[in-house]
């Protein structure tokens, strides 16, 4: 029996195992892939700390109806998911209402500054420090109105302590040349950081990982099942056991989770994009075109544009359509933007109706710790999320309060 098994070679079952180890624990990594296989390999790339306003909002609730009019748009759900569906979006709509936003945002500001605090830290010990980049990111508009209709969040923000800066086209302009004329304001965020490469990153920690006597395995987990003072893995080949498992398996989790006997309702957003050549564009910062649900990120092995949420599960194929469309809108943006020679690809982040993760102990079990669910924000959560997994294991208090990512709140 191991002493620690983190179900999950992403990004946040990656780094809490780095940290159990650092606790002293022994920790094996089972994933039905390998490392960085999911979402975390094609994800934008960046610790977007000050966005700290959660998807579901009043202000999404606005745009949704004319973006779910255009089949290739910011947000799309297929007509083959969408009675399938339809309970997610009731809690989502619940999720959406003032008291429940506000209450939201102070807890993911919580888990913000938190990961935020540890990710240097992890960084060096890691050995991944020189991967992260400061360059923040500048969220551009195309009206007036556009700006306007932004500025209650970035007043949210201001109360939280976050650092941003509001300008013209000639200041975006000294920023970032090559911006189209469309865009009239836009406003700049230097805390909005990022990592060279997302892919890259997550398979160095599974080489840290390794280096230190960690051991990962390849196996698909089909369930769970409390055994003594210990957890039962029931897997495509031969059942592991362990004294604790950590649930950290993305968009798959709640499959797992339900073999407990516990209901969560995770649902996928896939996301889509297309990496192009380092030289595709002179790329200064991250770009946000929040209008039109996508960003264009500077990676060290080159320039991705993707984005969007198309609310379609697990087993429905890729409609690269939408990948497609994003870099047509990406060229009329940046109209020196090269698009020729792209790699598409679709991943699958994991979501609860809330925008926030579920991060806390199965009821079924005390051996088992649940860390999952952090739709665009894995990269951005994952060290705080790890700190708080390592706590857990090693029985300390957490340094934020738990109760609003509690697997059980729904």
């Amino acid at each position: 029996m191991t002493e620690v098994t983190v179900i999950g070679a992403g990004v946040i079952g990656l780094s809490a195992a780095l940290m159990a180890q650092a606790r002293g624990l022994s920790v094996t990594v089972v994933d039905r892939e390998g490392p960085a296989a999911g979402a975390s390999a094609g994800n934008a790339g960046a610790f977007a700390f000050t966005d700290i306003l959660p998807l579901a909002s009043p202000g999404i609730l606005r745009k949704a109806p004319k973006w779910l009019l255009d089949p290739v748009g910011p947000l799309t759900i297929p007509p083959a998911y969408a009675l399938q569906i339809t309970p997610w979006l009731y809690r989502f709509w619940r999720a959406c209402s003032p008291r429940a936003v506000a209450a939201s945002t102070v807890a993911q500001t919580a888990l913000m500054d938190l990961s935020r605090a540890e990710l240097e830290t992890f960084l060096s010990a890691t050995g991944t420090l020189p991967m992260l980049r400061k360059d923040g990111n500048l969220q551009v508009y195309e009206s007036e109105a556009e700006f306007r209709a932004s500025l209650p969040g970035w007043q949210a923000r201001i109360a939280h302590g976050i650092e941003f800066q509001h300008m013209n086209a000639d200041e975006m302009a000294a920023l970032q040349p090559g911006l189209s004329p469309r865009f009239i304001k836009g406003t700049f965020t230097p805390g909005w950081w990022s990592i060279a490469d997302p892919k890259l990153y997550v398979q160095a920690l599974a080489e840290r990982f390794r280096a230190q006597g960690g051991t990962i395995l390849r196996a698909e987990v089909l369930g769970l099942k409390p055994q003594g003072d210990g957890v039962s893995i029931q897997t495509k080949g031969e059942p592991l056991t362990a004294e604790r498992v950590v649930l950290a398996a993305g968009a798959f989790s709640h499959r797992i989770a339900a073999t407990l006997g516990e209901r969560i309702p995770l649902e996928t957003e896939r996301g889509y994009n297309t990496t192009l050549p380092p030289d595709a564009f002179d790329l200064r910062c991250q770009v946000t075109f929040g209008g039109h649900g996508f960003v264009v990120s500077r990676l060290s092995t080159g320039v991705r544009v993707g984005g969007a949420v198309e609310l379609g599960g697990l087993s429905l194929p890729p409609n690269f359509k939408r990948s497609e469309a994003m870099l047509r809108k990406a060229k009329e943006f940046l109209p020196g933007l090269k698009t020729e020679g792209g790699r598409q690809w679709m991943g699958f982040r994991p979501s609860l109706p809330d925008s926030l993760p579920a991060i806390g102990r199965s009821k079924v079990s005390p051996h088992v710790v649940y860390a999952f669910g952090h739709g665009h924000l894995g990269l951005t959560q994952s060290a705080g999320t790890a700190r708080i997994v390592a706590d857990l294991l090693t029985d300390r208090t957490p340094p934020v309060d738990l109760t609003p990512f509690s697997p059980q709140r729904f």
